[in-house]
């Protein structure tokens, strides 16, 4: 069982994206903000393996589900 702390960087990790700061700052700002009739995983910038993952985790309230939410609100501002 994954019992390790997950947060916007080891999620863009799990995600394929890159993951410093740097390149997590300019994905918000180049994708934000996001419709609020959309939901995030549903958001056109997502493959569809991403939106699959963001998705189930949101779902099954999985232990990715608290980051997925943190990275929904950036996005929407």
């Amino acid at each position: 069982m994954d019992t390790s702390k997950h947060n916007l960087q080891t999620l863009f990790e799990q995600l394929g994206l890159p993951a410093n700061d740097n390149a997590i700052k300019d994905f918000i700002a180049r994708h934000s903000p996001l419709p609020a009739a959309t939901a995030i995983q549903d958001a056109a910038m997502w493959s569809e393996s991403q939106s699959q993952f963001l998705e189930e985790g949101l779902e099954e309230d999985s232990d990715w589900a608290e980051v997925i939410d943190e990275l929904d609100a950036l996005l929407r501002h």
